[in-house]
């Protein structure tokens, strides 16, 4: 199956975007900042559905989400598709690759989106020029280690109700990273979707939704989730830890 052909955009500075406070290192020297932007990334687009890449494919990039979100999901063997996790803007994705030069998953549009490529070969150059840079790369990937252990800590030892709340925990937090609601937000992946990446079947993800909007913790409409009751839903991940 062929790939689509993405959309290209010009090239831009990394230091003029308003995303980089939270993809790239802060209070870079003027210097450091001249050198960041002679990667000049190229931003693609992608609509809906489009794959930004495929398991197997050669590692060349790493790619910073200017706008939009993906998914990324591994096939099994008989077919089955699980996803591994929902990436949205200002994240960057690919770091699967860097240990093999192969992508071990595969990464899917769930909107129209818009991506900032970067050159792993170029990036690692320039990280060694400049070690703020080398150190915030580093962060990233201890970051993806630790969500890592969460979804290993989500998966073993918590109920379904538990999984869902603490997805909806996380998904509140990232967007009041980015200056957004922390407690109105659009879900952008299908409930068949999050079931995949918290273990749970479509009818247990559908029940536990029901079950948080009946007790008042959460407003459903469609795909678009208000949190009405943050700290008691909060409290659902407390009581299990009590």
């Amino acid at each position: 199956m062929l790939l689509p052909v993405p959309t290209y955009q010009p090239k831009s500075a990394c230091s003029s975007c308003n995303l980089a406070e939270i993809c790239l290192p802060i209070n870079l020297s003027e210097f450091e900042t001249y050198k960041l932007d002679e990667l000049s990334p190229v931003k693609r687009s992608f609509s809906r559905s489009d794959y930004l890449y495929r398991s197997g494919d050669k590692f060349r990039s790493l790619f910073a989400i200017h706008s939009g979100s993906f998914k990324t999901q591994i096939l099994h063997e008989d077919g089955r598709e699980q996803v591994t996790g929902f990436q949205m803007t200002g994240e960057i994705i690919g770091l699967d690759a860097i240990s093999t030069d192969i992508h071990a998953c595969e990464a899917v549009a769930l909107e129209d989106s818009v991506v900032c490529e970067l050159p792993f070969n170029k990036l690692e150059a320039l990280s060694r020029e400049i070690p703020t840079l080398q150190r915030h790369l580093h962060k990233i990937m201890s970051r993806e280690i630790v969500r890592d252990q969460g979804i290993m800590l989500l998966l073993g030892s918590m109920r379904a109700e538990e999984r869902l709340a603490a997805f909806l925990l996380n998904l509140s937090q990232r967007f009041a990273a980015r200056g957004l609601s922390a407690t109105q937000f659009e879900l952008r992946m299908s409930r068949q979707e999050i079931g995949s990446y918290l273990g749970m079947k479509l009818e247990t993800v559908s029940r536990a939704f029901s079950h948080f909007q009946a007790q008042g913790l959460i407003s459903v409409k469609v795909r678009t989730i208000e949190i009405v009751n943050l700290a008691g839903l909060q409290a659902c991940l407390n009581s299990s830890r009590s």
